[in-house]
């Protein structure tokens, strides 16, 4: 859909790849012979979609979509070149009836995107997506005028009619985000024929992509696995089996490597002409813009993260081969368990327990908003076939509530999980507060609170541990968490950043796209890996690359904001910080990260910055060398 409507409500949240099963950010599911099996003993839940609507063919769902429908034609018929003679309140108006407008769009395609998740091999699922989705982009179309037309308004009469009225200085942080896109906007004609081919354009590819990965199997051992499950098995005590489900992996992405890279290049293509046609610098600036984040502090955050992978990654992956007692690590050695770590299975309340426990601890409002995701239907942890891998966090509209999926196994990562997308869930909640224009928070900061409600858990887990082996075997598992977060994730938008300009060049085979990801991950996880030549393919199944490009530098800002963020609680060197920090979760997409940090004395756009939060995981490194 155009760049500047927001029709389709905030990209489901999803979790970075921390975990220790794969490289992308889905982690593990299941096999289809394990489907449903509780983890631990303990029943795992299924959310209820019922708050949204009852069923696909649910008569209020109809109703909506043909309302909207209507009001939206009634309000191009209103509107339509005439913002420009509006007095400030009535401008406010307007805003406020585009905004209700957009919210039942919003709500009925949350519903389609949470029934597709649920179980993507269902094809009458797809179906309904793709119905759903086509109908939305059809009645928001006639929307498409509406942020076009604010962005032609000229800044002085912008900012006389704000002057003029309080209604519309509440919608100023919409208007100023949306200005950000001006210099890049096309015509009217333009920009609707970009909105309404979307469904049949990118939006098609990935769906190629997703129900190409939802049918697909992988033989491991002779035994047919869903690639989830068999990414699963990459972190398996068992190095035969590690290597049986790499093999496995390869041998099903490697067969279908052309379809992959026919996605990789007609995506990378499509970015490439309409960022011509809108004028951007380079492939990124649009994720940028889209982030409220300049283009020269992305470029600070990623030049920090490489300039540290000698003292981060290439340090911890040689002390890892050592403790495996290998000479050098394969890639399937990547996520192994080390020694010490506790397989012990964790059941689902005693998770839920240690994560509300660990966010009632700093902040007992925290805790009581997470727990309505508990007491609710409101979370889908549960084991089946078809259902979407990894985790994520979907905001769905502030009418509604938030929704969470994951796959819960019993792992302590599962855990690290839970409290990370309640994070997501919780921030959600309160940013809702805003409305639904105003609620949205850039995924330079949607990654705060998740990744600081991870590290309240596993700091209370940590401070509690006596043990000093299982301790080192924590924070050795942590610095993994931490290395796939910052570490991996830059490398992966290195890897976009190579393919995306070399493709400006012409269509890239998989061979070339292929030595791109290996040149990549060289660098990145350096001297003590080993690398064979099947592992070419292992770009091809990570969905952020289709769906979001660029997306992945927001795991690393968001990990290394959090841990200056930390750090400053620790040091109790802010006072009401937990006021401050609700606030800034409050704030929703009404503040820019230098508006939001600056309580806490923090600037993203000082270099000292970065290189305080990479030094958090140098230090945790340092303790385990300390520890032997």
């Amino acid at each position: 859909m155009a760049y500047m409507h927001s029709v389709s409500p905030a990209e489901p949240i999803p979790t970075p790849p921390r975990s220790r099963a794969g490289d992308a950010a889905p982690g593990p599911t299941h096999s289809p012979l394990d489907a449903g099996a509780p983890a631990g003993g303990a029943p795992l839940p299924s959310w209820d979609l019922s708050d949204l609507y009852k069923a696909p063919d649910d008569p209020a769902l109809k109703a909506d979509l043909d309302r909207a429908d209507a009001e939206a034609q009634a309000f191009a018929e209103r509107f339509a070149t005439r913002l420009g003679g509006l007095h400030g309140d009535a401008l406010a108006a307007a805003i406020a009836g585009y905004e209700a407008i957009e919210e039942v769009l919003g709500r009925a395609m949350s519903y389609a995107q949470l029934i597709f998740s649920g179980d993507a091999q269902d094809a009458g699922n797809g179906r309904f997506y793709q119905t759903v989705q086509e109908r939305v982009t059809a009645i928001s179309s006639h929307l498409v005028f509406f942020t076009l037309e604010l962005n032609r308004l000229d800044d002085k009469a912008l900012e006389a009619k704000l002057a003029e009225s309080r209604a519309l200085a509440r919608w100023r942080p919409w208007l100023r985000d949306l200005r950000v896109f001006r210099p890049h906007q096309l015509s009217d004609e333009l920009e609707k024929l970009l909105h309404e081919k979307e469904v049949t354009g990118r939006s098609a590819w990935n769906r190629l992509f997703d129900e190409t990965i939802a049918g697909m199997t992988v033989t491991v051992s002779g035994e047919e696995q869903t690639v989830s499950a068999a990414l699963n098995k990459l972190s398996d005590r068992n190095r035969e089996v590690r290597a049986a489900a790499a093999k496995g992996v390869s041998e099903a992405f490697g067969s279908r490597i052309r379809l992959f890279s026919l996605i990789t290049n007609v995506l990378a293509k499509d970015k490439e002409i309409l960022d011509g046609w809108r004028n951007y610098p380079r492939p990124t600036s649009s994720r940028n813009r889209a982030n409220m984040v300049e283009d020269e502090v992305v470029d600070a955050l990623v030049t920090a993260v490489r300039e540290s992978y000698p003292r981060l990654s290439h340090r911890y992956y040689a002390m890892k081969a050592k403790w495996l007692g290998l000479p050098k690590l394969m890639h399937w050695d990547r996520n192994a368990p080390l020694p010490d770590e506790d397989d012990k299975p964790i059941a689902w309340p005693d998770a839920v327990q240690r994560v509300l426990t660990s966010y009632g601890a700093f902040s007992p409002e925290l805790a009581a908003i997470g727990k309505r995701f508990f007491d609710s239907p409101w979370v889908d942890a549960a084991l089946r076939p078809g259902k979407a891998s990894g985790a994520f966090a979907h905001p769905t509209v502030p009418s509604a509530h938030p929704y969470l999926l994951l796959n819960y196994h019993g792992k302590s990562r599962d855990v690290m999980t839970l409290a990370h997308e309640l994070g997501h869930g919780v921030h959600q909640v309160l940013a809702g507060e805003q409305g639904y224009l105003l609620s949205s928070t850039p995924l330079t900061l949607a990654e705060t609170a998740s990744v600081f409600g991870e590290m309240l858990t596993f700091r209370a887990v940590l401070d509690a541990e006596t043990d000093p082996r299982r301790r080192r075997a924590m924070l050795a598992g942590k610095v993994e968490d931490m290395l796939n977060t910052v570490v991996r994730q830059i490398a992966f938008y290195r890897f976009e950043t190579l393919l995306h300009d070399e493709r400006r060049k012409g269509e890239l085979s998989s061979e070339r796209i292929g030595e791109i990801w290996m040149q990549v991950q060289t660098e990145s996880l350096g001297p003590a890996f080993d690398f064979t030549p099947d592992y070419t393919c292992y770009w091809a199944y990570i969905p952020h690359f289709v769906h979001s490009p660029f997306y992945v530098y927001a795991y690393a800002f968001g990990d290394c904001l959090v841990n200056a963020l930390y750090g400053v609680y620790r040091d109790g060197a802010v006072p009401d910080f937990e006021k401050k920090y609700i606030d800034l979760l409050r704030a929703g997409g009404t503040l820019r990260h230098k508006d939001l940090l600056a309580p806490f004395g923090l600037d993203a756009s000082d270099p000292a910055f970065w290189r305080k939060g990479l030094d958090v995981i140098s230090g945790f490194i340092d303790e385990i060398e300390r520890t032997g």
